[in-house]
């Protein structure tokens, strides 16, 4: 009997525990906005370092992905603008190869009016240099008036003659070439001579009397004889005279007053 009387208190226990504790989860649920229980605590202490690991770990990933596109963004348009700086340097190299032209061509021109003389502008297209044998090509032929033994030149002095003559190119005998002679006298005291060129980058001048009075520095010109060059052309100047005790003539050594060395353009005399 006082077996059943324990369990019936027993269940009563129970059943009041059950209502409190459903009041109790009631009571939690209506506070849970008010304020955090222990258990939320510990799960905020426990969860709240994996969160920011990976809170971190994503910001480094978007981090890591946005610095890549920035990268790749910045590295492409580099290579844009090392485009365009090439492209703006060639074109100024452009523009300071034509205004060098400009110059050399404008001084052949001047150099023309001085001495009135009919010719063509030509340019250096090629050269054949040999032990003895120097010559140049230029880019206009007979199309455009030049022939055989025409009066090749610059505003420096006297470069040539026209050897060989094609449809639109030529070629030309530097006075420096071992089979050029060209007959000139001293611009001074107008003794006369024959240059004549060693294949080297000087030429001699023969048949100059021993009893000539010549001086370094003295000036050359061509003399008009022999139907090629007109007369007072510049050919070069005296760099070395050599007198011997015995012979009738001085070993004369002259510079050419032309620039073989960079030779461009020309002036091709066409009368």
């Amino acid at each position: 009997m006082w077996r059943k009387k324990l369990s019936g208190r027993k269940n009563i226990i129970i059943l009041v525990s059950l209502v409190l504790a459903s009041f109790a989860l009631m009571t939690f649920d209506i506070k849970r906005s008010q304020s955090p229980t222990i258990l939320e605590t510990v799960l905020m202490w426990v969860v709240s370092p994996v969160q920011n690991l990976i809170t971190l770990t994503l910001d480094s990933a978007n981090d890591v992905v946005d610095h890549y596109l920035l990268a790749a963004a910045v590295s492409e348009e580099n290579e844009k603008l090392k485009h365009e700086i090439d492209k703006l340097i060639r074109q100024n190299n452009d523009l300071r190869e034509e205004l060098r032209l400009r110059d050399r061509v404008g001084d052949l021109m001047e150099y023309q009016e001085q001495h009135q003389l009919k010719s063509v502008v030509a340019k250096v297209i090629g050269r054949d240099a040999t032990q003895w044998a120097r010559v140049v090509f230029i880019n206009k032929g007979t199309q455009d008036g030049i022939k055989e033994n025409l009066a090749v030149v610059t505003n420096g002095g006297i470069v040539g003659h026209v050897i060989q003559a094609g449809l639109n190119t030529s070629k030309v005998m530097l006075i420096v070439d071992g089979r050029s002679s060209v007959d000139t006298l001293f611009s001074d005291d107008r003794v006369a001579g024959i240059v004549v060129g060693t294949g080297m980058e000087f030429c001699e001048m023969k048949y100059v009397p021993i009893t000539a009075e010549v001086n370094v520095g003295d000036q050359v010109i061509s003399s008009g004889l022999g139907g090629v060059y007109p007369k007072g052309l510049v050919m070069g100047t005296v760099v070395s005279i050599t007198k011997a005790t015995q012979g009738l003539f001085q070993e004369i050594t002259i510079a050419p007053s032309a620039d073989f060395g960079r030779l461009e353009e020309v002036l091709v005399l066409l009368s």
